[in-house]
């Protein structure tokens, strides 16, 4: 059997890469080792819940953005109705840090007013860095080389105020530790900030089905529990794959939504050195879904996500302990703007975890660490938020070896190497990374690259 263009992965990226290459009149077979697709933002079923993994929110959401608006351009792209998300706006999010609260919800005007307040002559500086992202959006300037921590002093004076607004662009985007790419934290810090956030009516799930219909309706293919065990190269260039059954199928075009170091151990003539793996990331993440037996809201927990760092400066690293509890990300599923509410309440709670404990521990310190940390965990939260224990009536946790078995991503790194691609190229000619590594990350981001890749290469 051959194919147009082979796509690795049914993430969001490749799920969105495979459809414009069918939109194109591509033959496009999207390939996916496990049994469901959506890669780091999926679902499964525990406890008799239907619980998402990985989602937060989706960042672009401002509806009244004109046609050059990220996401408007991408479902445009995609031939994809907004409607057809059912896409919900976040009601208000808190940044906790060191004693120092800011407020923003979908409005950027309520992240000036509460950083005016808060720390006098800061709007302005804001407006500014606002102004400096939008730019770089206009000009395609995603990647400048430059660190954001030595930038941002240009545009915000206070240290603390810094660290507030590095805190969650870094949790919702960053591969590196400590510092990120200028241009990464602009168009982040537009998404999140200037564009809100917002979560799907029903979560992940109606996204994923979305796609796999869609694809399907323009002549692509979707296989599971496909997983590929080689790229399979001719005179230099990529030619097909050799799945992990031994099945060969050839194709005119590979797209990779591995990763770029997991894409290289597929394709060795990616880098015959065997340098590639040294690159891998090392950030990755602690996450227990806690299922409430009540509205969160009737707990006094009103906020749709909290931020939070209780030291003077935000340490966005792996940590020495297996779990960095000094700070997290507390998002509550329910506190979105649906028309119909959802039918359990979850709150997720987020922590930076040292993937080196997860892989290597072995199984029964594992699993008892598993137990615990959750604990911890909880009672580790900010005191501005109330204490939920009482009202959780399931919970499950996932680590960084769980988000490399499930993923592949070397590490359990969410957010893959921290040198991105930008255009998708790889050494050999045919073979293309998109996703994570190619630099634009979350839901929104991922899909974006794909279909930019694809754009790019399919007429080629």
């Amino acid at each position: 059997m051959r194919y147009d263009a082979i796509v690795i992965g049914a993430g969001m990226a490749g799920l969105a890469a495979g459809l414009r290459l069918a939109l194109y009149g591509k033959k496009t077979l999207v390939l996916e080792r496990h049994s469901r697709p959506g890669g780091l933002n999926s679902w499964y079923r525990a406890g008799g819940y239907h619980l998402d993994v990985g989602l937060h929110a989706l960042t672009n959401y401002n509806p009244a953005a004109g046609r050059d608006a990220p996401l408007n351009r991408l479902l445009r792209r995609l031939r994809l109705s907004r409607a057809a998300l059912k896409l919900a706006p976040q009601k208000e999010s808190w940044i906790l840090h060191y004693g120092a609260k800011l407020v923003f919800n979908n409005d950027f005007a309520c992240l000036l007013d509460n950083a005016q307040a808060r720390f006098p002559g800061a709007a302005d500086g804001l407006r500014k860095l606002a102004a400096e992202a939008r730019r770089h959006y206009m000009e395609d300037r995603f990647f400048t080389g430059e660190s954001a921590r030595a930038r941002l002093p240009e545009f915000i004076a206070g240290p603390m105020l810094r660290e507030m607004i590095l805190m969650p662009v870094m949790f919702y985007g960053c591969a590196a530790q400590d510092d990120m790419d200028w241009g990464q934290f602009l168009i982040i810090f537009m998404s999140v900030f200037e564009e809100g956030l917002c979560r799907p009516e029903g979560g992940i799930r109606p996204i994923i089905d979305l796609l796999t219909e869609r694809l399907a309706a323009a002549g692509g293919e979707l296989r599971l529990r496909a997983g590929v065990h080689r790229v399979i190269t001719s005179d230099g260039a990529a030619t097909g794959v050799i799945l992990d059954n031994g099945e060969v199928i050839e194709s005119g075009a590979v797209y990779s939504s591995a990763g770029w170091v997991e894409t290289a151990a597929m394709c060795p003539e990616m880098d015959p050195a065997g340098e590639t793996a040294a690159g891998a990331g090392a950030m990755s993440f602690l996450e227990t879904i806690h299922v409430l037996d009540r509205p969160a809201a009737q707990l006094g927990l009103d906020a749709s996500i909290v931020f939070y760092n209780n030291a003077p400066r935000f340490a966005y690293r792996k940590p020495e302990a297996p779990v960095d509890l000094q700070s997290g990300v507390v998002c509550v599923a329910g506190n979105f703007g649906y028309e119909t509410p959802p039918p359990f309440e979850q709150v997720r709670v987020t922590h930076i975890a040292n993937p080196d404990y997860w892989m290597q521990a072995p199984d029964a310190q594992y699993h008892t660490a598993k137990d615990e940390w959750p604990v911890r965990s909880l009672a580790a939260l900010p005191m501005d938020l109330p204490d939920f224990r009482s009202a959780i009536a399931f919970h499950d946790t996932f680590t960084p070896r769980t988000i490399k078995k499930f993923t592949g991503k070397l590490n359990g790194a969410v957010y893959g190497a921290p040198q991105k691609h930008p255009d998708g190229a790889t050494p050999v000619p045919g073979l293309y990374v998109i996703g994570t590594d190619q630099g634009l990350l979350g839901v929104t981001g991922a899909m974006i690259g794909g279909v930019a890749v694809a754009a790019r290469t399919a007429l080629v």
